[in-house]
């Protein structure tokens, strides 16, 4: 065997102090101490340089790492991760390129600075990825849901509510509301109509304002609204939340990123506090959706302006044209057919079509579709239409 586990050095003393003498026999030394010769001219040039310190081990790491991560980049990693503590390798390495910094590092690599400098914490596993569904361009389908409701430092409670673009997943609204009332949401939606035009569709959930429970089929006076405007909604299926899958992605992340890093004070300093981390999700963050682009690359505002005045419902020379009675149902053909309170006092469209069913529009949406049987007979010549 080699040079022996106890007292090294002093076996390495010893065999240059033997084979630096005169006339010694270095290549019968070198068998002696079970060494090779290169082995053992080795110690001899470092004892002649350095004498007896030299014959210790020196550290196995190289004096130069060319690998090594440049201190200031590193630095550059630390400071990005703390104004975004949510942020992981593969997004801040995103955000380094982007800002313009010089030999990024892997993101294994970034995710290995972070555990070493304590910037990671253990999270558990998500959930399986699911196959991602999108539209093929921006404002086709617009996602809007409430993320339930905050305490405020100050008291009461914060309502966030959020409508994302299905395509690019760039945050149209996020509103610090104080209820989720129909007027509330009415006016967040016209501010966001202003800047960003109107979507081909909505889609939301079955709940209120924009829902009536596991009726998903009925209208609510918001989503009438809507379709006065040319944007009809669609409804998640009653217990999938994943049919809106986008928006509770982006509630998590809101929660991640914002919510429970920070105590919301009033609404006013919620919507201060929304304002400014929206500019970094949809200018900022890369996300792993979009092959760590960010929102703000794929999505364009829509070329559908909004209207402040109502447009005129415009009806088929096919429809013969009802007013909707105060609890929502309409005469025609000597019946009653309810199609929904939040229709009362309008006008809509009604026509006869395969073989006698009865199918209602509010201009060119069909909100009503009934066999010939379901309506309810209405006597009086009056109400006979």
């Amino acid at each position: 065997m080699g040079w022996q586990e106890a007292s090294i050095v002093e076996q390495r003393f010893e065999f240059v102090t033997l084979a630096g003498a005169e006339g010694a026999n270095v290549a019968e030394l070198c068998r002696r101490f079970n060494v090779s010769r290169q082995t053992g001219y080795k110690w001899l040039a470092r004892f002649r340089l350095q004498r007896k310190e030299g014959l210790s081990d020196r550290p196995r790491r190289p004096r130069t790492s060319p690998e090594k991560t440049a201190a200031e980049v590193e630095a550059a990693v630390l400071a990005l991760r703390d104004r975004h503590p949510a942020w992981g390798g593969r997004k801040l390495r995103a955000r380094l390129l982007t800002l313009g910094q010089t030999d990024v590092p892997a993101a294994s690599t970034i995710t290995t600075i972070l555990q070493r400098n304590g910037r990671v914490v253990e999270r558990p596993a998500g959930p399986p990825a699911t196959t991602r569904f999108e539209k093929a361009l921006p404002n086709e389908l617009w996602q809007m849901d409430f993320k339930g409701h905050v305490p405020m430092h100050r008291g009461g409670r914060c309502h966030p509510l959020t409508i994302l673009d299905d395509h690019s997943r760039y945050s149209i609204g996020l509103f610090a509301c104080g209820n989720e009332q129909h007027w509330t949401v009415r006016e967040r939606l016209i501010e966001a109509f202003r800047r960003y035009g109107l979507p081909q569709r909505m889609l939301c959930d079955n709940g209120p304002p924009w829902g009536v429970g596991s009726k998903a089929g009925r209208h609510t006076s918001l989503t009438v609204w809507l379709l006065r405007l040319g944007v009809p909604v669609s409804h998640g299926r009653p217990q999938h939340p994943q049919t809106q899958g986008k928006e509770e992605r982006f509630h998590r992340t809101l929660k991640a990123e914002l919510l429970s890093r920070m105590d919301l004070l009033g609404l006013r300093h919620a919507q201060r506090s929304f304002d400014a981390w929206r500019d970094v999700y949809n200018l900022e963050r890369p996300s792993e959706a979009l092959g760590m682009a960010v929102p703000a690359s794929r999505y364009r505002p829509s070329e559908r302006a909004y209207r402040e005045k109502l447009p005129e419902l415009e009806f088929s020379p096919e429809d013969q044209v009802r007013p909707v009675m105060h609890d929502g149902s309409l005469s025609y053909r000597c019946r009653s057919w309810y199609i929904g309170q939040a229709f009362a006092y309008e006008r809509v469209g009604v026509r006869t079509v395969n073989g006698g069913a009865v199918e209602v529009r509010y201009g060119p949406h069909v909100v009503g579709r009934f066999e010939a049987n379901q309506g309810r007979p209405r006597g009086g010549a009056n109400t006979c239409q």
